[in-house]
């Protein structure tokens, strides 16, 4: 037994760390599938030895909690659940019972209170058992009904999640490569303990219910509450399986209806689909399931991957939950798991391959990650050749080495991932040198994390990021410099700085001589250089790249300083921040990168080489007098007057007006060409009271002076 002792107590401070980074800290310093194994490791050996070590994560749900919310403790526990990838042992677990199988979804779970129809409270699941008061961003979630028809005390319990569709149209409003957001789930977690409701209201949070904790009082008072039941305190934090259900009205009437009437308030207080479905009819968004048997387990797991890919809302596996409620509160709960519910994770599709090479890819910020190069193999129905390892202590972790035979899966059936090195030879020829510029490297530690940085800080790598954003559309929109080409003339030194790019004439002969260039695209290049010479105060603001500051911010700094740009760059923090929507944060960024010396020299031989338009003073009155000045506008739904929704944001913006992505108390209209939609920002709309426009309303009321 002595020799695994010392191993526990490695196990425990590894997932310790691991969890505290991933609950805590919002990021990831080890794969789930490696969490997993090394979970399982630990298990097994406090099984064999008996021996349980303070501070094992087998006997602890999450981790502490920092943050300036306000803090309270959840009348009961919120467990994990049990977990299993074995469909077999699902079948086992279920035996002649009926269960309702379910996402097991990837958010953030919250705890919502409603009391006389309305939502006064939301609390994060914490570490299990003190969570996050967030009930003023529980508020703007899109899908939340702030108030419901049943009157009495409802307790439910849903995960907040950012689907794959509004985490992608967020990150291609980022034109840094860099600075776009690593996933979903780390998104919303940050979203919904956002200090500031109104930055949670901008990122799509939408809340899933799977489960229902306590109705009471009000027509249903005589549901009861899980308050009234001790087995009701096994509460988890992934699926359903609530203490306590409405009933519809149990009010005897003559005859057979009261009994009917029983009879269905019974199968309502002891189904956990029948809970679905009344809260659907209450308006809420639940959690999609099936109901299943033994026997047809297999097939609706079978679904349930099929789906997976086209799934819009980050899940990591399903759970399976009894169906009689009663049944699955006898079994009580451990010290750790429920025993109402499991989970099922996916049993990873795995392939084993050498590792070729582990490639160094430089980005703007200087962070060079490591990526792993190997034999291509079939995963999931798709050819896999390379999987992120993220940072060195990864790779450390896995004792990364190149010609290693390695087993590689896809994270939750999509991301390519190592999930073990089975040569394990060491790491070893990390660079030195920037592979890019030849600038040297160095390894530094943050959050206990090493990861690689060129030091060099005119590195070319960083360059790149910077020129591409400045020849982007909606900068100066220079056609022929995509990145490949940019990083073309860069690693040959045309490009130095953004003047460069309207001297490239220098460089003819050498540029014509360049694989897939000739006389003919050459002359294409600088005449869009020149084209592009002739632009707006906005466009150049927006391509400098200040950290934050798009397009919409270039225009508001613009219109608040009247297109004077040296006002602007000598401006102080709190000048910036009398702007509409820029905060501190933006006005520190800005500051700094005009506080810059360097910056300064680069940009005013950038101005030399432009032609930028005035504004006249008819064109740019005060705020007071523009047709939408003042005014707050959501777009949602197809438009028919104009090509698409980002040309009205333009026009809008153009007007004086701002165009926002969520509605709130602050919007002033809504656009939506169905004005009749059920639509969530429909119906936050109608609850706060904001008129719905179609676009020919628009139209008119721009017509009409914006009045």
């Amino acid at each position: 037994m002595q020799d695994r002792i010392p191993r526990m107590k490695e196990l425990i401070a590894l997932l310790s760390e691991a969890a505290k980074a991933y609950y805590q800290e919002s990021r990831e310093i080890m794969s789930n599938y490696e969490y997993d194994r090394l979970y399982d490791d630990l298990l097994a050996l406090e099984t064999e030895t008996g021996v349980v070590l303070a501070g094992s994560p087998t006997q602890r749900v999450g981790y502490e909690i920092l943050s300036e919310l306000p803090k309270e403790a959840h009348p009961s526990p919120m467990l994990s659940l049990d977990k299993t990838k074995d469909v077999g042992a699902l079948q086992e677990w279920l035996g002649p019972q009926e269960g309702v199988l379910s996402w097991k979804l990837d958010g953030l779970t919250v705890v919502l209170t409603y009391e006389d129809g309305k939502l006064v409270k939301a609390v994060t699941r914490g570490n299990g058992e003190i969570g996050e008061v967030i009930t003023n961003n529980a508020r703007v979630f899109e899908n939340i009904p702030l108030q419901i028809a049943f009157r009495g005390r409802l307790v439910l319990r849903g995960e907040a999640v950012i689907r794959y569709s509004d985490f992608e149209k967020m990150n291609a409003e980022i034109a840094d490569m860099d600075a776009r957001y690593k996933n979903p789930r780390n998104l919303c977690s940050g979203s919904v303990r956002q200090l500031n409701s109104e930055v949670t209201a901008g990122r799509h949070v939408n809340c899933i219910i799977f489960a229902l904790v306590q109705a009471e009082g009000g027509e249903f008072g005589s549901a009861g509450s899980a308050e009234q039941k001790p087995a009701g305190d096994a509460v988890q934090e992934t699926a359903g399986s609530p203490a306590a259900a409405p009933a519809e009205s149990t009010a005897q009437k003559p005859g057979g209806d009261g009994a009917r009437a029983e009879a269905a308030a019974q199968e309502l207080r002891n189904s956990v689909s029948r809970r679905f479905e009344w809260l659907a009819r209450q308006g809420f968004e639940v959690v999609e399931h099936m109901q299943v048997t033994a026997a047809t387990l297999p097939d609706a797991v079978k679904r349930f991957a099929g789906a997976i890919a086209g799934y819009d809302i980050p899940s990591d596996g399903l759970v399976l939950t009894y169906e009689d409620i009663a049944y699955g509160e006898s079994l009580g709960r451990t010290a750790k798991f429920p025993r109402n519910s499991i989970a099922f994770k996916w049993a990873d599709e795995t392939a084993e391959t050498t590792l070729s090479y582990i490639e160094w890819s430089p980005s703007r910020t200087g962070l060079i990650n490591p990526v792993a190069v190997f034999e291509p193999v079939e995963l999931e129905g798709t050819t896999v050749s390379r999987a992120s390892v993220h940072n060195i202590s990864i790779m450390e972790g896995l004792q990364l080495g190149a010609g290693d035979t390695i087993t590689v899966y896809k994270a939750n059936m999509i991301i390519p991932q190592i999930a073990d090195n089975l040569t394990r030879s060491g790491v070893r020829d990390i660079p030195e040198i920037c592979p890019v510029c030849g600038g040297r490297t160095a390894i530094r530690s943050e959050n206990d994390v090493k990861s690689l940085y060129c030091t060099n800080p005119d590195c070319q790598a960083k360059k790149i990021k910077s020129f591409t954003l400045f020849v982007s559309r909606d900068a100066l929109n220079i056609d022929g410099l995509s990145e490949m080409t940019l990083e073309k003339f860069i690693g040959a030194g045309f490009i130095h700085e953004y003047a460069d790019i309207f001297h490239l004439d220098r460089h003819r002969e050498a540029i014509i001589g360049m694989e897939g260039f000739g006389p003919k695209s050459y002359d294409n290049l600088i005449q869009a250089a020149q084209r592009a010479s002739h632009t707006t105060l906005v466009r150049v603001v927006y391509g400098l790249g200040v950290a934050g500051i798009g397009l919409a911010n270039a225009r508001v700094l613009c219109r608040k300083f009247r297109y004077d740009f040296e006002k602007m760059r000598r401006a102080s923090a709190e000048e910036l921040q009398e702007a509409d929507g820029i905060g501190e944060v933006l006005a520190d960024g800005w500051c700094r990168y005009f506080a810059s010396e360097k910056n300064n020299a680069v940009v005013d031989r950038l101005l030399a080489e432009l032609d930028i338009e005035a504004v006249s003073e008819s064109a740019e009155e005060d705020e007071a007098v523009r047709p939408l000045s003042g005014m707050t506008f959501v777009i949602t739904g197809a438009v028919e007057h104009f090509s698409n929704r980002k040309e009205l944001q333009e026009l809008i913006e153009e007007k004086g007006g701002r165009a926002a992505g969520s509605v709130t108390s602050k919007t002033t209209y809504l656009i939506n060409n169905d004005v009749n939609s059920s639509s969530s920002k429909n119906k936050k709309a109608r609850e706060l009271g904001i008129p719905i426009l179609s676009e020919e309303d628009f139209l008119k009321l721009l017509d009409g002076g914006g009045r």
